[in-house]
């Protein structure tokens, strides 16, 4: 989709122009003081899915899961959230322990 930038006092001029950008499938994406505050997209919002891609993709995950179970077993929810906390938990210390060696 092709993208164009316009302040929000040329946006407020311009409107119907703009109105008529997104009629052809353009978007504009509206600036206050340099920064993006809003876009202007055709009504169609963003173009639909490959539905091959997500089916492959469905089936992926679906493999993934069959492999994981076969290597590790079921886990539950709370399970699967402890890791992640586990794994998180651990990260964090090794970066404060490299922090304090560079700081040594």
């Amino acid at each position: 989709m092709a993208s164009r930038t316009i302040g929000l006092f040329e946006a407020k001029t311009h409107l119907s122009e703009l109105v008529a950008r997104a009629e052809q499938g353009l978007e504009t994406v509206i600036t206050r003081h340099s920064k993006p505050v809003a876009r202007i997209v055709p009504l169609g919002g963003a173009p639909g899915f490959d539905v091959r891609k997500r089916r492959e993709a469905v089936r992926r995950i679906e493999v993934l899961r069959e492999e994981l179970r076969s290597r590790h077993g079921s886990m539950t929810t709370e399970e699967i959230v402890g890791l992640v906390r586990a794994g998180r938990d651990d990260r964090s210390q090794r970066v404060l322990d490299a922090a304090l060696r560079r700081s040594k």
